[in-house]
Formats: structure tokens, sequence, C-alpha cells
């Protein structure tokens, strides 16, 4: 089997992450990164691509640029759509916002735009401490909850 078939594959063992990046040096970075923190790596290339595979596989970390297949950010509709998602079909996925205008590691943007961190394109070198930083912090912030939603489904 090659590589790209295999990949296209999830086991329950396996660590989803799904990238919506259109700037091919950041795709190439971003998954050198996740698969070096042990993700499996699906890239989508459209917003209808990755409406569907955000529908039908519970990724880990999802990263996508503000610029995706969008020649401005109101035109990114896979961002418009993760920002006005309910809570509860996206909490399973830490959600990393590249772009050129944003100030990597600043929190109250990363509010502002309904995502977990953002990072500037210019340092994207950032990456694996920016990845391993928000998926870490998500984790601390859903514990709680997700401790009590194991404890009544196991009654």
């Amino acid at each position: 089997m090659s590589d790209a078939f295999e990949t296209q594959f999830i086991t329950a063992a396996d660590k989803p992450a799904l990238l919506a990046l259109s700037n091919p040096e950041w795709v190439e970075i971003a998954k050198r990164v996740l698969r070096d923190l042990g993700y499996k790596v699906h890239t989508t290339g459209t917003h209808p691509e990755f409406f569907t595979r955000f529908s039908q596989v519970r990724y880990e970390v999802v990263i996508t640029e503000e610029l995706f297949a969008a020649a401005t950010p109101e035109e990114n509709l896979t961002l418009k759509r993760l920002q006005s998602m309910p809570v509860s079909l996206r909490r399973h996925a830490t959600v990393i916002l590249c772009g050129n205008s944003f100030k990597t590691f600043d929190p109250m943007l990363a509010f502002r735009c309904s995502v977990h961190a953002v990072i500037n394109g210019a340092e994207m070198i950032l990456l694996k401490q920016l990845v391993e930083k928000a998926v870490a912090d998500n984790e601390i912030f859903l514990h709680s909850f997700r401790e009590v939603q194991k404890h009544l489904t196991s009654l």
C-alpha cells in the first residue's frame, strides 16, 4: 500500500489531525511537526472537502489559515463554519489558526477568532511548541467535563 493510501484510515489508537492550509510551505512544516508529535495527518484543499472530513472524523488537532482557499478572511468558509459551529460539535478538536497578521501565542486574539491558538506565518518554526501548549491547555480546560461525561456513560 502507498503511504498516501494508508494515511486515509483512522484506527482507535490513532491521533488524527486535519490541515486546511493553502501555503505549501506551511503544509510541509505542519505535516512534519504533527507527525513528530504522533498524529496521523490528513490535508484538505477545498472548503467542501474540509467540511466532509471534519464531519466524518473526530480530529484532535485542526490547523487552518486565515486565507484558506480565499482571497480575504471574510471569504474563508472553513473558518466561518468553525467559528459558528456549536462547541458540542467541535469540542474534540484543538483549532489552531495561522496568518501573517497574527501575533503568535496571543490568547485574546485566539479567543476573538474562536480558536484555541494563533500563530504568525513567519514564526511557523514555533508550531511544535504551540501545538503542544494548545492541546495541553485544551485538555486541562475540558478535563472535568470529560471525567463527568465518562462517569455518566459508565452508569
